[in-house]
């Protein structure tokens, strides 16, 4: 079994994202799909998925110079999924809950 969703994508944006469209956006599996990811998250956080838009960050270009001399190489690819629940649905990610 592969795993789908890496972690949650906690940034300003995100959180602005969250509170007025109640989406969420994770970093998840590049070969995952949209149907896969829509599973995963009804299932991992109990909550009604409506809709899955996902994205590829391409690996930026970085260079590093030593001794040696210079290294070039890329980083990662990234595979990024925004998740729209139904409207009554939330989902903590930092633990905040009441108790």
């Amino acid at each position: 079994m592969k795993r789908i969703l890496y972690r949650p994508l906690i940034t300003e944006k995100n959180t602005a994202i969250q509170e007025l469209h109640n989406q969420y956006s994770f970093e998840v599996s590049k070969d995952a799909n949209k149907i896969e990811i829509a599973k995963a998250v009804e299932k991992k956080f109990n909550v009604r998925v409506v809709d899955v838009k996902t994205l590829i960050h391409k690996g930026k270009k970085k260079s590093q110079l030593t001794k040696r001399g210079r290294f070039e190489g890329y980083r990662a690819d990234r595979k990024k999924a925004i998740v729209s629940l139904h409207k009554d649905d939330k989902i903590d990610l930092l633990g905040t809950a009441e108790l």
